[in-house]
């Protein structure tokens, strides 16, 4: 007995400690997942901008060339070529920005005659990010494509240092000799210490980068921002209309359907009750019939609620996709990657849209598969629905996609429709995930 009780105070001693543990198990996952998926974020970020980088250094030499043979007048030719590829490539860099982060408000399209442009503040700016992000840029972009390589043959070097020459130095910042195993660990955690600043400095690398773009490609305090704010003012007043044409839908469907279901129970209940003491068999009847039109009620009132915001929400993005692709009468395979939730109006309108295509697919494209793959990168909800039918999909045609577009407006969002004859079709949304 007193065993018992012992070993009963210990569990009771030992169990809060226990859960303690599991708790900080579990928080110092999270923190590595977290922290390894931020280090991917930022390597993939400063990939992509090593490429606008690139397209900046070889624009930056153009420039150069067009500067010194303008002496001649030769110069003076190419100049409008030269501002268009400046302007064009700074749209890029803005997109990829937006891709991968809070957007990047263009300001008003710069002039296109060469004396206007050379005192346009616009114009001006964006040949400061040329500067910045041809040297800072490419060089943050060079790091972000050189350190996971030498992290890898570093860290791995004591698997293959033996088969190395003999003259060949050990590590990838080309010291050092390995002669033993001690040489090789060395060089392994030279590694460790490659993979240490990727997770530490990846992702302030990659905010480096970015910062002169975000600052000199947006919209500057002397810029007018009022076709952005019309832009804005109309999306609001689709949103508005959406919502105005969405209340309408669910009263006519209240009204023609779940009210005139309940006037009908009514009337078989009174009618029920007036025939019951002279005529109980003909009062079961219409108590049967009150009873079915009551569950035809009750199912009507469901859809039109579900039609509302999708109780199959709750279960998340994935799991509401998952269900929508089980029901489709196309194979469909849904792909998603949501580390966390987005705001509900935003998972309800991505639920809408996949719907509305997995439905346009099976009624119209004659599609043998189809394909959702949904993403959540940089604060944005990337989602694309694709099939491989016969394409010809038009937005004019009664193809729903003007109320889904409607619905994508009213966050901000983009929706592209790409559906040449023959196919494929690919329908491609971008929302901003919201709070």
């Amino acid at each position: 007995m007193t065993v018992q009780q012992d070993s009963g105070r210990d569990g009771r001693r030992d169990g809060p400690r226990d859960s303690a543990t599991g708790g900080r198990r579990v928080g110092l996952r999270d923190t590595v997942v977290r922290t390894t998926r931020a280090a991917g974020e930022a390597l993939a970020q400063l990939v992509s901008g090593l490429g606008t980088a690139f397209l900046a250094l070889l624009l930056l030499l153009w420039l150069a060339v067009t500067a010194v043979t303008s002496l001649a007048g030769v110069g003076l030719l190419m100049a409008p070529a030269v501002l268009g590829a400046l302007h064009a490539l700074a749209g890029r860099e803005r997109d990829r920005l937006g891709r991968r982060g809070p957007e990047v408000v263009a300001p008003e399209p710069p002039p296109t005659r060469l004396r206007l442009a050379l005192v346009d503040p616009t114009t001006r700016r964006e040949l400061r990010w040329l500067a910045r992000h041809t040297t800072g840029g490419f060089a943050l972009g060079l790091l972000g494509v050189l350190l996971p390589v030498v992290a890898v043959r570093d860290s791995l070097f004591p698997l293959y240092w033996k088969l190395m020459p003999d003259d060949t130095t050990a590590t990838s910042v080309g010291i050092g000799d390995a002669h033993s195993w001690p040489d090789a660990l060395a060089v392994a955690v030279l590694g460790v210490g490659w993979i240490a600043i990727i997770l530490g400095l990846g992702p302030g690398m990659a905010r480096a980068q970015a910062r002169p773009g975000r600052l000199l490609l947006a919209a500057g305090p002397e810029t007018d921002l009022s076709l952005r704010v019309a832009e804005l003012t109309a999306t609001r007043a689709a949103a508005l209309d959406a919502h105005a044409t969405e209340l309408r839908r669910i009263e006519r469907s209240l009204h023609d359907g779940t009210q005139n279901r309940i006037v009908s129970v009514t009337v078989l209940l009174g009618a029920a009750r007036r025939m019951v003491a002279r005529d109980p068999a003909g009062a079961d009847e219409l108590l049967e019939r009150a009873q079915s039109a009551a569950e035809q009620a009750l199912a009507e009132l469901r859809t039109v609620s579900r039609s509302i915001l999708p109780p199959v929400l709750d279960l998340g993005l994935s799991g509401a996709l998952s269900g929508l692709a089980a029901h489709c009468a196309v194979p469909c395979r849904i792909d998603v990657e949501v580390p966390e939730r987005c705001a509900a109006s935003v998972e309800a309108t991505a639920y809408f849209v996949v719907a509305e295509a997995l439905t346009n697919i099976a009624k119209h494209s004659g599609a043998a598969s189809a394909t959702v793959t949904v993403r959540s990168r940089g604060g944005r909800l990337h989602l694309c629905v694709e099939d491989d039918g016969r394409g010809g999909a038009d937005e004019e045609g009664g193809s729903g996609l003007t109320g889904i577009r409607r619905r994508i407006a009213a966050h901000d969002g983009t929706l592209s429709l790409a559906s040449p004859p023959g196919g494929p079709t690919t329908l491609k949304v971008d929302l901003p995930c919201g709070t």
